[in-house]
């Protein structure tokens, strides 16, 4: 009996052991991994019991990056996927085929595509923190009397985020990218030459920049009467399988103009980002409309967590992207250290593009646009699209500036 009681301590002792050097481990930088997988939407659910199971399922297991800013609460972890690995640093080892074949096969199938090649796409882009007395102007614009969905940050957020704009300006020899993309009905016009768009981008993106270690990841969304509300491909850095993972998806469902974007931000901000101060840590948020009105703190607090996180995020506003939409991408931009990018009709595809209510802009292909923030991201120093990219202006910018009425705007 001694000795059996003796066997029974030790080997209590050595799963203790176990158990506290597995946890040492993950805190050092290796953090389990948070796999692919998705949330599921009502529509796959059988009701209220199918919801709080997603909750339940969601509050357990999966990685965390962070706590987030202060008051905010840490989105609750991702659900894993079985039979999936993930391949972030933080996470086990890579897997060609990460989602191991088990999430569902889209309903939609990209349409195809006329014989129209990757970079057909044309965008402009800004910088309100380079501009941040118009930026400070265009939001007293806005006020939420007008737009009820208008997200609840403070002046004071702003203000320290444009502070912090000169000291984040670094170079980096590592790329962290993801694509947050809603994948609603309404993104159906565009969504098909976007995904060319983003594959070119990412090959291109490697043979330009061959000593960036480089990894991609992926984030779908929709709303909450969906098939799913999110869907994700952790980081990766097997280029063909991104490649493949992004042509699988298509656009459906929706319904109603406003999505859950905020949803998706929780699950950008749980994907296993690698945190050497190396990293540049981009998110490029595809979108055509914004959240509902009901979830602005929900969609604001996702944002902070971005932030705090150091994600910049560079939206691209898509074809009927409406005020509400424009003001909370470039809210989200200038707070987390990124710039708005916004698809226009030079290219003579998707829906109309809302004109932007900034004062003057650079009009390129969209692959010269993000190429030209990755870079940036990389060298840490700004430059303007060269005479052969601008397809044209918008205003009249010369040397990074425009002179208005109003005074001088700097351009990016």
């Amino acid at each position: 009996m001694r000795r059996l009681s003796l066997l029974l301590i030790l080997l209590f002792w050595f799963g203790c052991a176990q158990d506290s050097a597995s946890s040492t481990t993950n805190h050092a930088g290796s953090s389990p991994a948070v796999r692919d997988g998705e949330t599921k939407g009502a529509s796959t659910s059988t009701g209220a019991g199918g919801l709080a199971a997603t909750a339940s399922s969601m509050a357990a297991g999966g990685a965390e990056l962070g706590s987030g800013s202060a008051g905010v609460a840490a989105p609750a972890s991702l659900p894993r996927v079985d039979g999936a690995s993930g391949s972030g640093a933080m996470g086990s080892a890579a897997s060609a085929d990460a989602d191991g074949g088990v999430l569902p096969q889209d309903a939609t199938v990209p349409p195809a595509l006329p014989a129209i090649p990757a970079g057909t796409l044309t965008a402009g882009t800004w910088d309100d923190n380079l501009n941040y007395k118009r930026f400070t102007s265009y939001r007293k614009a806005h006020p939420k009397t007008e737009l009820p969905g208008l997200l609840p940050f403070d002046d004071q957020e702003f203000d320290d985020a444009n502070a912090a704009h000169a000291q984040s300006q670094v170079a980096h020899t590592k790329l962290d990218i993801a694509l947050l993309i809603d994948t609603t009905g309404s993104m159906g016009d565009e969504i098909a030459y976007l995904q060319r768009e983003f594959t070119a981008l990412s090959a291109g993106i490697r043979k330009a920049y061959p000593n960036a270690d480089q990894r991609w990841a992926l984030v779908l969304y929709r709303d909450t009467v969906d098939i799913y509300i999110t869907r994700w491909f952790d980081f990766r850095t097997d280029g063909s399988d991104f490649n493949a993972k992004l042509a699988a998806q298509g656009a459906d469902g929706g319904g109603d103009t406003p999505e859950s974007p905020e949803k998706g931000f929780e699950t950008l901000n749980q994907l296993t980002w690698r945190k050497d101060p190396s990293v540049a840590r981009l998110a490029f948020w595809v979108a055509d409309a914004p959240h509902h009105d009901a979830s602005a703190q929900a969609m604001a607090d996702a944002i902070r967590s971005t932030q705090a996180n150091d994600i910049h995020v560079y939206p691209v506003a898509a074809s009927g992207a409406d005020t509400l939409t424009e003001l909370s991408m470039r809210s989200a931009a200038q707070l987390t250290q990124g710039r708005y990018l916004f698809l226009t009709n030079d290219s003579g595809i998707g829906g109309d593009h809302k004109e932007p209510e900034i004062a003057c802009y650079f009009v390129t292909s969209l692959t010269d646009a993000i190429s030209r923030m990755v870079d940036v991201e990389l060298s840490g120093k700004y430059h303007e699209p060269t005479a052969a990219q601008v397809l044209r202006t918008g205003g009249n910018p010369q040397d990074q500036s425009c002179e208005l009425a109003s005074g001088k705007a700097q351009v990016f």
